[in-house]
């Protein structure tokens, strides 16, 4: 192997973790600014390379410490706009060309936050009810009852992943927490740290948490930068008002239990599609599924107040049915079917479908406004118009085009023969395996379950890890945030 440049491929201690692994394997590694090839026992190299990697680590925590310092001088100073998803009872507004004469060549352009004729007035009703003594699950029930879009109904293009069916308690909090409603533009809520993967072994690496930073960390703009849908008196009674433990920032202990759940994360309640959560009751481990406690009713969802599984009730079927179907004399038939399965067109999903109709919508919109435009209409605001609906329709486009990206790679006749073997002996594995123990199994087994509490019937579909090789290019769901 050949490295032109050490200090953009080591970052900090990493050559001194990855070396000894060339070493074992006998690749050689070649450094020209170095001298040629690294040996081994040559101090000097050793030297050298960690230099390079000490180097790569200081130049990104100079530039990490730039870039923040200038993002929190034009919030502040400037109060411009720093791009993400505006918050419900905003949308975005064109603000111009951007200062950067390079980016402005480029087409890109500054955007700005106004009110949302639709859902501004229901942000100044949620403070309104909220200061009159209602509660978050009152406030809730009452958008949903009149027929108001929840934030993930209102904008479907954006969140696919939610169901959409009622305003939950999670949803009203963070309206009455976000502090941009009052006209400023505010930075610096939530900041990124790297946190260990494995105390006990720091060559795994970071991963990066996003976590939140406490009110006196937020970097607000020195003068309001667009139109308030409420005063800061109304904000900060609001805040006065609600629980201090609710606050961003605020220590939670940690939620950890010593107790088993195989099919955590992994039993999806049918009614709503959520994943069910643990927990014990009478001395027995179940799965449950409280919806109504966060949503409010609505009629298109009839959902009790709480869905209980019994674990020991599902495991020993499951168990069985694994036996069965990965039995060495059926698993060979059973991964062809599989096999067959893939090939298959798939049926276009709820979310593929309403991206398509954002499209179509947004293409006729822009048609009307444009004909407004030629007939005499304000340009600054039709502008506008035509920006929020062109945004809308580059999200859109994004995620119908990620999905047929999105290929699934078909088994061959060998793979399907190396499963054969290694799923057999993990079936025989699970069956003298207990039950704290076989969360691994099911995950290799790529089973996902569903409990349809009204048959009392669970519906299992697996898709063993080997067939999962998935290229999942990364996407970007707010063109605007530049």
């Amino acid at each position: 192997m050949v490295i032109g440049e050490p200090q953009r491929t080591f970052y900090g201690n990493q050559f001194g973790n990855t070396f000894p692994l060339f070493v074992h394997f006998g690749v050689p590694l070649w450094v020209p600014g170095v001298g040629g090839p690294i040996g081994p026992n040559n101090e000097a190299h050793d030297l050298v390379m960690s230099v390079f990697g000490g180097m790569s680590k200081g130049e990104r925590n100079r530039i990490k410490i730039r870039v923040r310092t200038a993002m929190a001088s034009q919030a502040q100073i400037e109060g411009r706009y720093l791009g993400g998803r505006p918050p419900y009872g905003y949308r975005l507004a064109d603000a111009g060309p951007h200062p950067n004469p390079a980016k402005a060549a480029d087409g890109k352009r500054l955007h700005r936050l106004e009110p949302d004729p639709v859902t501004a007035p229901v942000v100044v009703r949620i403070f309104t009810e909220y200061l009159r003594g209602k509660g978050l699950y009152a406030i809730a029930e009452g958008l949903t009852r009149d027929g108001i879009l929840c934030p993930s109904a209102h904008d479907r293009a954006r969140n696919p992943h939610r169901d959409g069916y009622a305003w939950s308690k999670s949803a009203v909090r963070a309206i009455l927490r976000n502090p941009r409603y009052t006209g400023h533009e505010v930075w610096n809520k939530q900041r990124k740290d790297e946190v260990l993967l494995d105390i006990d072994d720091v060559t795994l690496g970071h991963r990066t948490k996003l976590t939140w930073n406490t009110p006196d960390e937020w970097i607000w703009s020195a003068q309001p930068v667009h139109e308030p849908l409420i005063s800061t008196q109304t904000f900060t009674r609001a805040q006065t008002t609600m629980p201090s433990r609710r606050m961003p920032g605020a220590e939670r202990s940690p939620r950890t239990t010593t107790r088993a759940y195989p099919l955590r994360g992994r039993l999806r309640c049918g009614i709503c599609r959520r994943k069910m959560q643990g927990n014990y009751n009478n001395g027995e481990p179940y799965h449950r599924c409280r919806y109504p406690s966060e949503y409010a009713k609505s009629e298109a969802l009839n959902h009790p107040l709480t869905v209980y599984a019994r674990q020991n009730a599902i495991l020993p079927l499951l168990d069985g049915w694994i036996a069965r179907v990965f039995a060495p004399g059926h698993l060979s038939r059973t991964l062809r079917a599989m096999r067959d399965s893939q090939r298959q067109e798939s049926a276009p999903t709820p979310a593929l479908e309403a991206a398509r109709r954002v499209i179509a919508d947004s293409k006729q919109r822009i048609t009307q406004y444009r004909a407004a435009l030629d007939a005499g209409a304000d340009p600054t605001l039709v502008a506008g118009w035509i920006t929020e609906a062109q945004t809308e329709q580059t999200a859109a486009r994004q995620q119908l085009a990620t999905a047929s990206r999105t290929k699934q790679e078909v088994l061959t006749d060998d793979q399907i023969r190396h499963m054969v073997k290694t799923l057999g002996n993990m079936a025989d594995r699970l069956q003298a395996a207990d039950p704290d123990g076989k969360a691994p199994f099911y995950a290799d087994f790529g089973l996902e379950l569903e409990y349809h509490a009204n048959q009392r019937v669970v519906t299992v579909r697996s898709q063993p890890a080997d067939m999962c090789v998935i290229a999942c290019p990364r996407g970007d769901l707010n063109p605007h945030a530049r």
